[in-house]
């Protein structure tokens, strides 16, 4: 009886693993850095008490404290051995620039517009356009005409309530078009 050696295997490639301790340090620093502009922020609202005992700044300090103790806990785990169990990341190698420019214009464009035009018009664009953006980031096509109304519509149905949530029953003031409130 012949033994048969095993079947000679390729060596599989090692990686070593990247260190991304510099970076989850970064986001950890990020974290702590918008929590303290928030706290800036919150420092120069003021803080008289309202109904319920607590003031309009009471909020923007809650987040802040959020915030903090989030970076804290983002900085001692990037010190500590890294991120736990993260998955290497997934998409692209590089970054979809063109995509982007659609996201950012739609934002850049609601900021522009919004007293012009009013947040439910403003916003729907601020959609469409995010919406034209995200769908080239996923290799789709950004669509012709009846693509950008059904967006724009689909925008509509979304601002809309929101608008009115916002100024009927909350009593916020946003932009509008009309005189009535209602658009």
């Amino acid at each position: 009886m012949l033994i048969s050696p095993p079947p000679a295997t390729e060596p599989t490639p090692h990686h070593a693993p990247v260190d991304h301790t510099a970076g989850q340090t970064a986001v950890g620093l990020a974290t702590l850095a918008v929590a303290g502009l928030l706290m800036w922020g919150a420092s120069h609202i003021p803080g008289d008490a309202g109904y319920a005992g607590v003031g309009p700044n009471f909020l923007p300090w809650l987040v802040s404290g959020a915030l903090v103790v989030c970076g804290l806990l983002l900085l001692w785990q990037a010190r500590t051995g890294g991120f736990r169990h993260m998955a290497e990341p997934s998409g692209a190698a590089r970054g979809d620039w063109p995509a982007l420019a659609w996201v950012v214009g739609g934002v850049v464009a609601n900021a522009a517009l919004i007293n012009h035009l009013g947040f439910i018009l403003s916003c729907s664009l601020c959609f469409a356009l995010a919406v034209r953006g995200l769908r080239l980031a996923e290799g789709q096509t950004g669509g012709g005409l009846q693509r950008v109304l059904s967006d724009l519509l689909i925008g509509l149905a979304i601002a809309a309530p929101v608008f009115w949530l916002f100024t009927q029953l909350l009593a916020v003031n946003l932009p509008a078009i009309t005189t009535t409130g209602w658009l």
